[in-house]
């Protein structure tokens, strides 16, 4: 007997509906995207290691899937390399390339690559799927797309607005409404490591920081001791734990706190005037609040730092993210270019949207109008009224072929089709159609003639 077929931990098959569902997602995306100005770009599904390996930081870089190179990979590992069983040293020798770990890395990449045809400041959008070697959960998958949008060749606070902005519309029009809007500015982080004595284990103290909601106080203390900052530098930095009150309120506090670092100053200004802005303008529906807390481990960030709640009463992660990142193209050769961008998580808003019952009732309906087979002439019949339903824009399908009148309803009512198109021999001869409305089970006749009649009711 055949071994029953399976898929990797972490992957889906998706059916019809969930497809549609989740396009419905895409659409409404990428519609803003294109309103607020951003251009598509599309980058290649695996990179060359070497543009991956060292740019999420050591936690970041074990969840990267290598691909094994093609051919005898292990032809050119010498036996003590091989004997030596660590994997870090033979990786290399038989790896050259490795499936996308985000889209933000490749973009920088691929600005790069491509600098003197592009016009700056360039706004681009990516739709595409990426790779993580993560720990299969709910909401957290080992295949997932990303959905960003990122500014790069500015450094006006005005694009870290316009990005907040854009969440709110997104989630506003997919009527997901309370989300949380958590920002934060690493130069704030960085100042209070400066502050606290733990100026050299910024990352350490920042990756700790940020899981702060998963593992509570203790845990992050644990972990601080254990990555080498002091008892003192924790006990000084644990106000920021609790830290409480209006974002106006946080703001004056972090200045005081932060008032002999030069940076973690710069850093309040910033998030001050995004702020300020923010307020002036106004939001549709999201929730803007500040989150010292907020690091998101990731060592390219230098400014902003934004990560998206899931409203109150809903068990979700963070549904987007991202921030400002001064000197990401440097690693590729190309300094002093800034950029901002943000990413929508589109499996976790799917998750979130479907608990919340957010998703039009109709939307997953597949069919409008399925004419049923009663025969070969009638069947041509019927096809070519279906063929005239097609061109007008309905969703129109015929029973391939003439089964059992109650086995062609069964397939219409597991479809949830709506309407259904009767066109036998009574019907040929007074070249008529009866439509039946499923729901109601009134039945309507037309002529062929007069089909537009019977289309003008459904648009």
């Amino acid at each position: 007997m055949a071994q029953k077929p399976s898929i990797p931990k972490g992957t889906r098959d998706f059916s019809p509906s969930e497809v549609i569902k989740r396009n419905y997602i895409f659409d409404i995306i990428k519609k803003h995207f294109q309103t607020f100005g951003f251009q598509p770009i599309e980058t290649p599904s695996f990179e060359n290691s070497e543009t991956l390996m060292g740019k999420y930081g050591d936690e970041g870089d074990r969840l990267i899937f290598n691909i094994l190179n093609s051919g005898d990979f292990l032809s050119k590992v010498d036996d003590s390399l091989y004997n030596s069983r660590d994997s870090n040293k033979i990786t290399p020798g038989i790896s050259e390339k490795a499936l996308r770990y985000d889209l933000t890395v490749p973009f920088a990449r691929y600005v790069v690559m491509h600098q003197n045809e592009l016009d700056f400041p360039f706004k681009r959008y990516q739709i595409q799927p990426v790779w993580r070697a993560d720990r299969p959960q709910k909401g957290r998958f080992r295949e997932f797309y990303q959905c960003d949008a990122d500014v790069v060749g500015s450094d006006s606070l005005l694009q870290e607005v316009e990005l907040i902005q854009l969440y709110d519309t997104v989630f506003n029009d997919l009527k997901l409404e309370g989300v949380i809007i958590k920002l934060n500015n690493r130069k704030i982080l960085a100042g209070i490591a400066e502050v606290i004595g733990a100026k050299d284990l910024l990352i350490d103290f920042t990756v700790a920081l940020d899981k702060l909601d998963k593992i509570g106080e203790d845990g992050v203390k644990k972990e601080m001791l254990s990555k080498g900052i002091s008892e003192s530098a924790i006990q000084k930095a644990s106000p920021l734990f609790n830290l409480t009150g209006s974002n106006a309120d946080q703001l004056d506090r972090l200045e005081e706190l932060l008032k002999d670092s030069e940076e973690g100053s710069k850093g309040i200004s910033e998030l001050r005037f995004i702020m300020e802005t923010i307020t002036s303008l106004g939001l549709q529906s999201a929730k803007l609040v500040i989150d010292v807390t907020l690091a998101r481990g990731l060592n390219y960030y230098t400014g902003a730092i934004f990560e998206v709640g899931a409203p109150e009463g809903v068990s979700m992660g963070s549904i987007g993210g991202g921030g400002r990142y001064d000197d990401l193209t440097g690693i590729f050769g190309l300094p002093n270019v800034s950029g901002v961008g943000i990413s929508f998580g589109l499996d976790r808003i799917y998750l979130v949207m479907e608990e919340l019952g957010l998703f039009p009732e109709a939307i997953d309906r597949s069919l409008d109008v399925l004419c049923l087979n009663f025969g070969a002439k009638e069947g041509l019949a019927a096809l070519k009224l279906t063929t005239v339903l097609r061109k007008h824009g309905i969703k129109a399908d015929i029973y391939p072929s003439d089964a059992k009148i109650n086995k062609q309803f069964k397939y219409a009512n597991n479809r949830k089709v709506p309407y259904v198109i009767l066109l036998g021999t009574e019907e040929l001869n007074n070249n008529s159609f009866v439509v039946k409305h499923m729901e109601t089970g009134k039945q309507t006749t037309y002529a062929l003639s007069k089909v537009e009649t019977f289309i003008g009711g459904l648009q």
